[in-house]
């Protein structure tokens, strides 16, 4: 069965297809002979109904009448209650109620000479249709039986007329090699169409896969296809060029004209150059959209070979966002500057090593509080050094490390127990708070890593919160099916292009930060399945209530029972 059509759109370039099987050459001839079936059953019953009202002296009798009759009802019920069988068959099941009824009734109207008339050159129907629509043996058998019919009827003729004896035989043997020949002849034709027919067959379904698969790489494409003609009428649009275009779901359809929108002015220039010059184009071009903005488009212009029925060409445009590929060439930039990054850092990890060691030993021996000053300076600055260098290190320590089975992780517990350890190192027990409302959630989190993210957002809130008790928030709760963790400060809000960039990596607002400790986070998030975001949210309550940044991780929550409970506590050193 042939495939379905496609909806696509880039189905009207093609011939129109249709869901239902085209109809088989044998079946048109099998319903060919039905009818001539139908038609002689017909013209015999007027025939002999005709000589039997109208000439009695011809014998024609009233069960011949009846035979033609029986014999119309056979033809019409094969017609109708029948259906082609596969050619090159035996024809067995049909054999019975076709050929083997044509030649008892032809043989006996023949053996009759019903009418006085001639009915041998009926035989040719069951000759043809054996041979066209059955084997080779089934054509020359019917052929041999047709022409052993004629010999019979030959030699019963010569009993009643001697004399024509020889004349007789001699009609009958060339009749029925005559027969002979044309079974022979229409099989072979017969054979070579039902060969053709299939080769045809497989062409068209090879023709018709080819055809879906282009359909649905072209509709999946990310880049545009529009397929233009010379009075810039769009024949075909693939969704990413509709939508490169500004069209809306309402309003878009498989053909359209460029020249119905004038912010489509630039593309149907590009196109009318193109067949101008009659050779391809490339060109940058902003195309409006409907609510104001506007999309940079890079636009490739190439000319189809003259359409066969129409005799012109189609110009086909690939339509591409140069935001997306700015995007690309971006990441491909910093994925390139995290491998040289990488490099760098482990070849500066040994010198940086040897030269905090040699400070360290140097200032044993200082004494001279200037000189101390400067050793100090010297420390200071080599671990800040040395954290850059474990933070890019950490980057592709992230990226290609396994994620191993892990086993569910109590949110609140490690939330508490990391931010104890962070407060008593950074000496912050008095501007941190923790709100936990999440008893008896479990999340699928390395342990340690929700530590390195967690200890990432708090320096980061600690970097721009005030110097109250209650500046820096971590809360936990639950929501549906969502574990939430936030860390909340009160710093001042970011800018629009600030936000936009804060999870990339080397970005930072900062001069003296590497810009990767956010975008750490956001890797080892992502490799846990849990998401990172960052919002600006009112805190505290009452008179307390301010403005802040808050920057929140989102997990997938065991089936573990939640309490909604919280509380604030300041944490103790």
């Amino acid at each position: 069965m042939a495939a379905p059509a496609s909806d696509s759109a880039f189905s009207l370039l093609g011939p129109a297809r249709s869901d239902a099987p085209p109809a088989s050459a044998f079946s048109r001839l099998w319903r060919g002979f039905t009818n001539a079936r139908v038609a002689i059953a017909v013209v015999l019953l007027v025939l002999l109904g005709v000589l039997y009202t109208l000439a009695p002296a011809l014998n024609v009798s009233r069960w011949l009448i009846g035979l033609c009759s029986s014999y119309l009802a056979a033809a019409l019920a094969v017609r109708m209650f029948t259906r082609p069988q596969p050619p090159g068959r035996s024809f067995d099941p049909q054999w019975v109620s076709t050929i083997g009824v044509d030649l008892v009734v032809y043989s006996t109207l023949q053996f009759l000479q019903a009418g006085g008339i001639n009915y041998s050159p009926l035989f040719a129907l069951p000759v043809l249709m054996g041979s066209v629509l059955g084997s080779g043996l089934l054509a020359l058998g019917t052929a041999a039986g047709v022409t052993l019919l004629l010999l019979t009827d030959a030699w019963v003729l010569s009993l009643h007329f001697p004399s024509e004896t020889a004349a007789r035989f001699l009609q009958a043997g060339l009749t029925g090699t005559g027969y002979f020949a044309l079974a022979l002849l229409v099989n072979q034709l017969a054979a070579r169409l039902e060969r053709e027919e299939r080769a045809a067959r497989q062409g068209q379904r090879a023709a018709r896969v080819q055809v879906q698969v282009n359909e649905l790489v072209i509709e999946t494409l990310a880049d545009g296809v529009l397929v233009v003609d010379a009075k810039s009428r769009v024949h075909a649009a693939n969704p990413a060029a509709q939508l490169l275009l500004g069209l809306g779901h309402a309003d878009r359809k498989s053909r359209f004209a460029l020249t119905a929108q004038p912010r489509w002015q630039p593309l149907m220039a590009l196109a009318q150059t193109t067949f101008a010059q009659g050779r391809p184009q490339v060109g940058e071009m902003s195309l409006e959209q409907e609510r104001g903005d506007v999309r940079r488009v890079h636009v490739r212009a190439r000319l189809t070979a003259a359409h066969e029925q129409q005799g012109e060409s189609l110009c086909v445009m690939f339509l591409e966002d140069l935001r997306e590929m700015e995007a690309r060439l971006r990441t491909e930039k910093l994925a390139a500057m995290g491998r040289m990054s990488a490099a760098v850092a482990h070849e500066i990890r040994n010198p940086l090593a040897a030269i905090a060691q040699a400070n360290a030993l140097m200032e044993e021996d200082l004494q001279e509080p200037t000189l101390k000053q400067l050793s100090a300076l010297v420390r200071k600055n080599t671990q800040r050094l040395a954290q850059i260098v474990d933070e890019i290190l950490d980057i592709s320590h992230v990226r290609h490390e396994g994620m191993p089975a892990l086993p569910l992780l109590e949110l609140d517990p490690a939330v508490a127990i990391a931010c104890g350890d962070w407060a008593r190192q950074t000496q912050s027990d008095n501007r941190l708070q923790l709100a936990l409302s999440a008893p008896g959630a479990h999340i699928s989190f390395e342990p340690d890593h929700l530590r390195r993210v967690l200890v990432n957002l708090l320096d980061n809130a600690l970097r721009y919160a005030g110097s109250q008790s209650d500046s820096i928030r971590v809360t936990t709760e639950v929501v549906g099916d969502t574990a939430r963790l936030g860390v909340w400060s009160d710093g001042v809000g970011l800018d629009a292009t600030v936000q936009q960039r804060l999870f990339e990596p080397f970005f930072s607002s900062e001069s003296r930060s590497s810009g990767l400790g956010l975008y750490i986070c956001r890797e080892l998030c992502e490799r846990h399945g849990a998401t990172i975001g960052y919002q600006r949210r009112t805190a505290g309550e009452g008179a307390g209530r301010r403005d802040g940044n808050e920057f929140f991780v989102s997990f997938s929550a065991g089936a573990s029972p939640f309490a909604s409970s919280a509380s604030f506590d300041t944490i103790a050193a």
